[in-house]
């Protein structure tokens, strides 16, 4: 016989289904924006200090993120179509089962996709703007050639794969910052600045003896050693750090918004009053928990009254975009809807 799911269990199952879908969907765009990169054209604008022209060159089109919005999407269709599945049977005035669907192209709903997308899509776009023209300034402050600042952007090609790997772009222009401070530190040859780079989580322990070595001789790493290790193996796991927290922080926003949006046209049909609709936000309640979502555990709110964390924010729902990043960023608590038909009684 098989097991009849719990609630967390389903919702945990929807997150495991759609998160390597958006993962690899960000990956698969950042790709197709690398591939297409054209390091002789930025290479000639930076030649003249051009640096918003080799911007214009790295051809950051919103449209290579299209696989990502599409997968947004999926998320938020199949959020919907569980909602449904776990609404609660109600019936028609002469007792028939009364049939929902969530419907996708609900102009309600398309609005919330398109929003989602483009906002979501123009931050990447602005962020890798700002990251690259940053690392374009302080290279050439730096002194470094036009080609090597070029491919510090776009990667270099593994000559396995023959494909770029490593480069800012993807990054946000914090995790660029970190690049680039990675980069001085091995530069520097100063043993407590080489220290501080052992330090670094998302760095290629691989190359831990070379630089305890640098630290005991004071022999320099040669700088195509330290272009591997950073722009090419510290700046790739950053992405793949990058393209995990969008695909859980975009899953659970699509789940959320497909939840309200499937109740929404309930209520639309006629087959229920918004005055019976209650939410509650269930937390994880373990040791990665946020202790605002630990707080917020049980909290049962009206169908668009907000939650409230104690540091004053606001969510319609766990992922809520318009909700401070403090309060989203790879959250994974779950919100439950439920039917309170008493509540007209009253």
């Amino acid at each position: 016989m098989l097991k009849r799911l719990s609630a967390r269990e389903k919702f945990e199952q929807l997150i495991a289904d759609f998160e390597p879908l958006l993962r690899n969907a960000f990956m698969e765009s950042v790709a197709d924006i690398k591939s297409n990169i054209q390091i002789k054209r930025i290479v000639e604008r930076l030649e003249r200090n051009d640096i918003p022209g080799a911007i214009e060159a790295l051809y950051l089109d919103p449209a290579a993120f299209r696989p990502l919005d599409r997968a947004i999407a999926q998320a938020f269709e199949g959020g919907g179509v569980a909602a449904v599945s776990d609404m609660p049977t109600l019936r028609e005035p002469n007792g028939a089962k009364f049939i929902t669907r969530f419907d996708m192209r609900n102009y309600r709903a398309e609005a919330v996709l398109r929003e989602r997308g483009s906002n979501l899509i123009g931050g990447i776009v602005e962020d890798i703007k700002v990251a690259a023209r940053t690392t374009m300034e302080t290279g050439l402050v730096e002194g470094r050639g036009p080609r090597s600042i070029a491919l510090d952007l776009a990667g270099r090609i593994n000559r396995v794969t023959g494909s770029r790997e490593g480069g800012i772009i993807g990054l946000t222009s914090t995790q660029a910052g970190y690049v680039q401070s990675a980069r001085d530190e091995l530069i520097s040859n100063d043993p407590e600045r080489l220290k501080h780079y052992l330090t670094r989580n998302r760095r290629d322990k691989r190359f831990d003896a070379t630089v305890r070595k640098t630290i005991s001789t004071g022999k320099a790493i040669p700088v195509e050693m330290i272009d591997r290790m950073v722009t090419q193996q510290y700046a790739n796991r950053l992405l793949l750090l990058r393209g995990e927290t969008i695909a859980r922080t975009e899953t659970m926003g699509a789940y959320g918004a497909s939840q309200m949006e499937a109740y929404q046209q309930l209520i639309d049909s006629g087959a229920i009053s918004e005055s019976v609709v209650q939410r509650v936000w269930h937390s994880t309640n373990d040791g990665r928990v946020r202790d605002t979502h630990r707080a917020m555990n049980g909290q049962t709110v009206g169908f668009r009254t907000p939650f409230l964390s104690p540091r004053g924010a606001s969510l319609q729902f766990p992922g809520d975009p318009n909700a401070p990043a403090s309060e989203i960023v790879n959250c994974r608590c779950r919100m439950s809807i439920k039917i309170d038909f008493l509540a007209d009684l009253d």
